[in-house]
C-alpha cells in the first residue's frame, strides 16, 4: 500500500445519529398515543422462539428488525442464547437496527459469543450505533467463508464519528475486551478498527499494547486508530516500531508517530529518510516529518521538493505548509511551477496558503470538487481553519455553484468552524442539494457542542 494513500488525513463522513419522538394530542383535550402490540402476540416474536426451523427463526429476527418495535427489544435480546449461530447473527443485526439505549446492552453480550462471525457482526453494530453504519443480513454468509481469505489484505480506514457524539463507556470497555479476546484474530482486528472509529482516547493504552501484537493485522488496525485518536502520550510508545523487521508496521508507524506529533521520532525518521534503501520507506518518513512539520527539518523539505518520487514531493510540500516558513516561499514558487503531478501539487499550493498566497487558496478550494482530492484538500483546509483567522477567507466560497465544494467546505466548519461560522451555515441548510444540507445540518450540531464545551472552561 503507497504510504501516499495513508498520509490523507484521518478525517471522513460519517452519520450524526439523533433519535426523535412523536408528540401526540390537542390542547385541551390530551390524547394518549397508541399502544404498540404486545410482544407476546407479535407472530414474529412467536416465530422467533424454539419449535421452528433455524431459518424461520432468522427470517423471524429479521422481521422484528425491520419493524422497529420497541416492546420486541427484549424478546430479541432472550435469542441472543439460541443455540443457532445464523439466528444469533440476524439478532444482532435485528437489535442494531434500534437506535435506542436499550440494545446496548444485549450487543455488549454478543461480542462474547462463542462463534466467531457472531462476535464481529457484534463489534461492527455497536460502532455503527453511533457511525450509522451497519453492516447488512446479506452479507453475514459472506463474512464467515470469506473473511479468513481476506485477512492478509489490511486498508488504512480514515472513518470517524462527528465531533460532538459521545459513545458510551461501556461500549469502549467492551471493545477494548473484544480486542483482546484471543480466540481469533478477526474480531479483536474489527474492535481495535472500531475504537479508531470511535475516536475512544480511553483505549489507547491497550492500543498500543496491539500496536505491538505479532498478528500483523491487529498491530496495523491499532496502529491506525491511534493515527485517528491523536492521544500525544501514546506517541513516545509507538517509536520503537520505526525499527520493526516488519516493512508494512514500520511504515504506518512513521506516518503515526507524526500523526501525534511524537517529536522524539523526529532523528529516527529523517535517518529512514536519508539513509534507508528502501523507497516506501523513504516516502512513509516523509509523511511522517510532514506531520510532525519541525523548522528543523526545513532544509530537508525544500531538496525533496525536486525528488523523482511524487509521493515524497507531496509530503515535502505538507511538511513545508506545517513548518510555515517565509524562507521556503521562492523554493515552493519554482517547484510549484515545475510540478506536473497533481497531488504533489494540492500540497505545495496547501503550503503558500499557510503562507499567506490567497491564489493558492483558490486552487486548493477549486480541488475540493474533485473525486479524486477532494477529501486531502478539505483534510488542508481542515488544518488550516484552526487558525480563526483564516475561517473567514472560506466563507466567500461557501456559494460556490460546484456541490462537492460546498458540501466539503461544510464538514471543514464542522471540524474546524466557530462562532462565525453558523450564521454562514445557516443559508445552506436549506441548499437545493440534499447532501449540502445535510452537511450544514451537521457541521452546525458539531459547532454547538464544541461551542457549549468551551463555555463552561470559559467561565471557570
Amino acid at each position: 500500500m503507497r504510504p501516499s494513500s495513508r498520509c490523507t488525513i484521518l478525517i471522513v463522513l460519517s452519520l450524526t445519529l439523533s433519535s426523535s419522538s412523536v408528540v401526540w394530542g390537542q390542547a385541551g383535550k390530551p390524547a394518549t398515543a397508541p399502544a404498540p402490540p404486545a410482544a407476546s402476540n407479535n407472530p414474529s416474536v412467536m416465530l422467533l422462539k424454539q419449535g421452528h426451523s433455524d431459518s424461520v427463526r432468522a427470517k423471524a429476527a429479521q422481521d422484528l428488525g425491520r419493524d422497529h418495535d420497541p416492546s420486541t427489544i427484549p424478546a430479541l435480546a432472550a435469542a441472543l442464547s439460541d443455540p443457532s449461530s445464523k439466528v444469533r447473527r440476524e439478532v444482532v443485526l435485528a437489535l442494531a437496527q434500534f437506535h435506542q439505549p436499550e440494545v446496548l446492552p444485549p450487543l455488549e453480550q454478543a461480542t462474547k459469543d462463542l462463534d466467531d462471525g457472531v462476535r464481529i457482526v457484534a463489534v461492527q453494530c455497536l460502532v455503527g450505533y453511533y457511525s450509522g453504519t451497519l453492516p447488512s443480513s446479506g452479507l453475514t454468509g459472506f463474512m464467515r467463508k470469506n473473511w479468513q481469505r481476506a485477512t492478509s489484505h489490511f486498508q488504512a480506514d480514515d472513518t470517524k464519528i462527528d465531533p460532538g457524539i459521545t459513545v458510551d463507556p461501556t461500549v469502549i470497555t467492551t471493545l477494548i475486551a473484544a480486542m483482546k479476546d484471543t480466540r481469533s484474530n478477526e474480531a479483536p482486528r474489527e474492535a481495535a478498527k472500531g475504537l479508531g472509529i470511535l475516536t475512544a482516547k480511553a483505549a489507547a493504552a491497550d492500543l498500543v499494547t496491539a500496536a505491538h501484537a505479532s498478528d500483523e493485522d491487529l498491530a496495523r488496525e491499532a496502529l491506525n486508530a491511534l493515527s485517528k485518536i491523536k492521544d500525544r502520550d501514546a506517541g513516545p510508545k509507538l517509536v520503537d516500531l520505526l525499527d520493526s523487521p516488519n516493512k508494512d508496521i514500520k511504515r504506518d508507524a512513521c506516518l503515526a508517530v507524526g500523526i501525534m506529533r511524537t517529536n522524539e521520532a523526529l532523528p529516527k525518521l529523517q535517518s529512514i529518510f536519508q539513509n534507508d534503501p528502501d523507497e516506501k520507506n523513504k516516502a512513509a518518513a516523509m509523511q511522517g516529518l510532514a506531520y510532525l512539520g519541525d523548522k528543523v527539518s526545513v532544509p530537508l523539505f525544500i531538496k525533496a521538493l525536486w525528488s523523482d518520487n511524487k509521493d515524497i514531493r507531496q509530503g515535502a510540500g505538507e511538511g513545508l505548509a506545517r513548518a510555515a516558513d517565509p524562507q521556503s516561499l521562492g523554493e515552493l514558487q519554482k517547484a510549484l511551477t515545475a510540478e506536473k503531478d497533481a497531488s504533489p501539487k494540492l500540497a505545495m499550493e496547501f503550503a503558500l496558503t499557510a503562507l499567506g498566497k490567497e491564489d493558492a487558496l483558490s486552487d486548493v478550494v477549486s480541488d475540493l470538487g474533485s473525486k479524486i482530492r477532494g477529501d486531502v484538500a478539505r483534510a488542508y483546509l481542515t488544518e488550516l481553519s484552526r487558525n480563526p483567522a483564516f475561517l473567514p477567507k472560506l466563507y466567500p466560497y461557501l456559494q460556490s455553484p460546484d456541490n462537492g465544494i460546498r458540501r466539503r467546505l461544510c464538514v471543514v466548519l464542522m471540524y474546524s468552524g466557530d462562532q462565525s461560522s453558523l450564521q454562514q451555515l445557516d443559508r445552506l441548510e436549506h441548499d437545493p442539494d440534499s447532501d449540502v444540507a445535510a452537511a450544514a445540518l451537521r457541521a452546525k450540531g458539531a459547532i454547538r457542542v464544541r461551542l457549549d464545551a468551551a463555555t463552561p472552561a470559559a467561565k471557570s
